[in-house]
């Protein structure tokens, strides 16, 4: 099973069952200088762009254009251990999830 339906298939669990609260008023513009600092070495962060320089990390616009994808669902795969490169603070994942989302 690709990466990508296998973190479709956690996020809708996790979606479903999480009591993770909402992402309110977060920094987008933080969230945007994030994704290009440390997003952009896996995943397409750019509007227009298509390919990520990793094949199997999906696009942001990919991620933003998917139903389950949303900030809750964002925040905890983020934050969760099984997110392959980086660790992000619950206040960082907030921030780029609220980016991804806009």
């Amino acid at each position: 099973m690709g990466l990508i339906v296998r973190a479709i298939i956690f996020l809708v669990i996790v979606g479903a069952i999480s009591s993770v609260p909402a992402v309110q008023a977060q920094d987008i513009q933080h969230g945007r200088q994030l994704a290009l600092e440390v997003g952009a070495a896996c995943h397409a962060v750019l509007a227009g762009q298509a390919q990520s320089p990793i094949g199997e990390a999906p696009s942001f616009e990919w991620i933003a254009a998917t139903p389950v994808m949303t900030a809750v669902a964002l925040n905890v795969w983020f934050t969760a251990q099984d997110h392959p490169t980086i660790v992000l603070s619950q206040t960082e994942a907030q921030d780029v999830a609220a980016h991804i989302t806009v």
